[in-house]
């Protein structure tokens, strides 16, 4: 008869299978972030990344809000290499004026018990981190932050909802500090899911599934960073806290509702709201059995019809009751004491009428858990990909300590609906408390990580005083170079480039240029025309230069350079012509005319001998000799920087300065003749190669050098040169970054502290690595890919702190070039005599066009350190090849006009 009558409570494999699947696709809508705020189940991330490691150590303390008691713990962690802790803890009411009153009444009450608690067990005078166990849904955008979404179980605690309960909590402690000398830093902020995996986790490593089945009910689970759309990254795992609760609230579930359920919603103090969890937790379940009792009662099923006091009131019947009524031996005896404690006299059959009520009601909840833990489960074993699983699921919560039959009936029901997971089912025992405090260990391991990261890396980030200051002594640098007596000395030397002229639209012709600077060497054909149909061609062609070229002897570099131009002739079909040849030659040269430099030392790897103090205009052209196959007209020997000044001048006439960030960094600009004491004559402009890489080679920028510079330094072809260089440069900065990943990998930081062999390997972290980490479209996951493929096996949080170091590295960089930038914008600016200056800058260099940052915070710097200069940065297209061209047409014009 109970049975037929209570059929909907019943609920086949078939149906569960159903709620499964249900389930399943709400957690998905919880996920995305399109869909997260149309969904019932809100899977909130709790920013709980990783379980204990092991590594953490000390005394923490916990409080614990959300049952029927209030609960404050003392957790002493022991790295002893057994993981080994130990729980001390203390139980307080929670009164009905406390969980329904106002916010402050709430927070001072969990402050007066944690002060009753530390007064006890003697803490008052200790600073000690507290985990805070918050069993309602909150949202979390970082670990101690937390904004209650809503209130839930018997709690309704006015003016807390939508505010950060840790901040209220600090508040409460706050005005305590001052009136009892307590010293709480509230580190986390963790559901009771999320607890009682971090204690069970604690014990077994395979624990990633939090499960609470007490007067409320939930889970939370390790889900993949890769699925969760409302936390950037996509690496690793994070603890998702499900609030499984308000499942069904959109109506998903209302099939599966009976009478009873709408009837025990509508009393409740939140009417259709959590009904998943009135279908399942302690604090309904008593409460549904009466209202079934007191139906079967009116209708004459029970008790021969007569309706006690006890069936009409609220609240009567509780969990306990029905917990005793189920058990196996003295369930009958139980159920009697209690019906006739309520004054109901039940005959024998009543009793067993009764009892089989309270089975189908609780089994129907094991059934309802059971298919939504299953879809945990699927959902955990469908991420890594396996065809079985094994894991553990940590459980807490008083139903399924206490019930006699709820565990057993649970725990088979999801071996039958997920036979694919061999699961553990581990309680426990030390509640969410220690698990919160055990949350709080890692924070805490986590912070002292911080604070050694923020250590090593803050003399990396340089003040906007720094910053002038560095500009200041550009200035000066740049006027001792410019200066007769005192440019012998000078860092900065301001070569004199005897380039007089920009490109005024009449130059054409055809034109060669070389190109060399770098690991790759260019030669090129550069057809000018000028008219209205004005308009640059360039064919070219790359040739690689090896290592034995570059620090051989000079003549095997001369020799193989006439080698790639012959190849380049012979490719053309032009070996017979006699061109004009401009030369860019990116390194120092001190120039006594257009087509005279001399060499005055080598710089980016190269290294050959018999080189510095030579014309490398008459090497090239010795070594044309020697090969004897061709002749060529060799007009002007240029700096890279130069050419991309010239470049972009000839489509902004605006463009009186170059720039080039990428392997190297060096500036030239158009300085008034007047200035340039080394040069005879006052008329006119000359185009200076500052050469400003050895800024700070008198030791003047020391100030700002850190360690790891000057290693990279002491670990490079020229100690002690070309200092400003190796801290903007692209091709020091993957080893600066390597250096820093060396020492933050010795102090345990990184890489579970090995420093492994490819690590050890000077040049392994080429720039273009750091374009790429630093790139903003690319995941985590792809970082650790590139880390991979440097044979460094990093962690989700390792891929995080190289991304760090990468990003403050070049950050300075950048802040440093727009620095020395600003101390050139700025003598333009006074040259000119005026009180704005209008300037564009020709730029070229991987590091400029290719870093995702670094153009953006160059010209953010200058912007600053040169507030009265408006500054346009043009990217040349290819300034030393193009731009040697132009250079070489323009001092041919020139020359003609001289000549007539």
């Amino acid at each position: 008869q109970v049975d037929r009558y209570l059929y909907h409570l019943r609920l086949s494999d078939d149906v569960l299978l159903d709620v499964m699947a249900r389930f399943q696709a709400e957690m998905v809508k919880g996920l995305g972030r399109d869909t997260n705020p149309t969904a019932t189940v809100k899977m909130l991330p709790s920013f709980v990344r990783s379980l204990p490691d092991g590594s953490e150590k000390g005394d923490f303390l916990a409080v614990d809000l959300g049952g029927s008691q209030f609960r404050a713990h003392q957790v002493k962690v022991c790295d002893d290499g057994k993981q080994t802790s130990q729980l001390e803890s203390k139980f307080y009411p929670t009164p009905k004026e406390v969980t329904q009153g106002n916010g402050t009444e709430l927070f001072d009450y969990v402050a007066d018990c944690l002060l009753d608690f530390m007064e006890t067990k003697n803490l008052k005078h200790k600073k000690l981190p507290l985990g805070f166990t918050f069993s309602f849904p909150c949202k979390q955008t970082k670990l101690e932050e937390g904004v209650l979404l809503a209130w839930t179980k018997h709690f309704k605690v006015r003016g807390v909802q939508d505010t950060d309960v840790v901040t209220a909590l600090r508040k409460a402690l706050q005005t305590h500090k001052a009136s009892f000398d307590i010293d709480v830093d509230v580190l986390a902020l963790v559901n009771d899911t999320v607890g009682t995996m971090m204690t069970c986790g604690y014990d077994d490593q395979r624990c990633e599934v939090g499960l609470i089945i007490g007067t409320g009910t939930n889970a939370c689970y390790m889900e993949e960073m890769r699925h969760i759309d409302l936390v950037e990254g996509d690496e690793g795992r994070m603890c998702i806290n499900t609030e499984w609760g308000a499942f069904g609230d959109d109506g998903a579930l209302d099939d599966l509702r009976t009478e009873f359920d709408r009837e025990l919603d509508l009393g409740s103090l939140n009417p259709g709201k959590q009904l998943f969890e009135k279908m399942i937790s302690s604090l309904y379940l008593g409460e549904l059995v009466r209202l079934i009792l007191l139906k079967m009662t009116k209708e004459g099923l029970l008790f021969n019809g007569k309706v006690s006091t006890a069936l009409l009131t609220k609240g009567k019947i509780e969990m306990k009751h029905v917990s005793a009524m189920e058990k196996y031996k003295e369930g009958l005896s139980n159920t009697k004491e209690i019906l006739t404690e309520l004054s109901l006299f039940p005959s024998e059959e009543d009793c067993v009428a009764v009892q089989h009520v309270c089975t189908i009601v609780s089994f129907r909840s094991a059934n309802l858990c059971a298919a939504a833990l299953a879809a945990i489960l699927t959902r955990l074993r469908d991420n890594k990909k396996l065809l079985r699983m094994r894991t553990t699921v940590g459980i807490d919560g008083g139903l399924y300590k206490t019930h006699p039959q709820y565990a057993k009936r649970l725990h088979k029901v999801v071996r039958r609906l997920v036979p694919t997971c061999d699961v553990r089912f581990l309680l426990s025992v030390s509640g969410s408390g220690k698990g919160a405090a055990m949350v709080t260990a890692v924070a805490h391991r986590l912070a002292a990580q911080r604070r050694h990261i923020d250590a090593t890396l803050t003399p990396f980030l340089l003040s906007l005083e720094t910053l002038r200051e560095v500009r200041n002594k550009m200035r000066t640098e740049l006027e001792y170079g410019l200066k007769r007596e005192t440019q012998a000395n000078a860092t900065v030397k301001m070569l004199p480039t005897y380039v007089c002229g920009m490109p005024d639209g009449t130059e054409k012709g055809k034109f060669l240029a070389l190109d060399l600077g770098g690991t790759n060497f260019r030669v090129l054909l550069v057809k000018i025309k000028s008219g209205r149909r004005r308009s640059v061609q360039i064919y070219n062609k790359i040739f690689a230069i090896p290592l034995e070229i570059m620090q051989g002897t000079g003549e095997e570099l001369f020799d193989h350079i006439v080698q790639c131009i012959a190849d380049f002739l012979e490719y053309m079909g032009i070996k017979g012509a006699r061109l004009p040849l401009g030369f860019t030659f990116s390194f120092p040269c001190r120039q006594a005319s257009i087509d005279k430099g001399t060499l005055v030392g080598w710089t980016k790897g190269f290294k050959a001998t018999d080189c510095e103090g030579e014309d490398v205009v008459d090497m090239l052209r010795e070594a044309i000799r020697r090969r004897n196959e061709f002749d060529l007209d060799i007009v002007a020997v240029v700096n890279d920087t130069v050419g991309t000044m010239m470049t972009c001048g000839y489509e902004d006439p605006n463009c009186e300065i170059g720039l080039i960030a990428g392997t190297g960094s060096n500036v030239c600009y158009m300085e008034d003749m007047k200035n340039i004491e080394i040069v005879e004559g006052n008329e006119g402009k000359m185009c200076i190669n500052t050469e400003w890489g050895a800024f700070g080679d008198n030791g003047c920028i020391d100030n700002i050098r850190t360690i790891y510079d000057k290693e990279v330094d002491e670990g490079s072809l020229n100690p002690g040169k070309q200092r400003y260089e190796k801290m903007t440069s692209g091709m020091y900065l993957g080893e600066i970054v390597r250096q820093i990943l060396i020492d933050l990998t010795k102090q345990g930081l990184l890489f579970r502290g090995h420093v492994s062999e490819s690590l050890r390997k000077r040049g392994i972290f080429e720039t273009k690595f750091l374009s790429q980490i630093e790139s903003d479209r690319l995941a985590l996951l792809q970082v650790r890919r590139i880390l991979q493929q440097l044979g460094l096996d990093s962690t989700c949080e390792d891929s995080i702190i190289v991304k760090e170091v990468c990003g403050v590295v070049s950050r300075r960089a950048a802040q440093l070039c727009g620095a020395g930038l600003a101390a050139i914008v700025e003598k333009k600016r006074e040259n000119r005599g005026v009180e704005h200056l209008k300037i564009t800058v020709g730029v070229d260099g991987t590091l400029y066009k290719l870093h995702p940052h670094f153009s953006r915070v160059l010209c953010e710097t200058v912007k600053k350190l040169a507030p009265q200069c408006d500054v346009t940065f043009m990217l040349s297209e290819d300034g030393s090849g193009k731009g040697a061209a132009l250079i070489t047409a323009v001092a041919k014009r020139l020359h003609n006009v001289g000549q007539k």
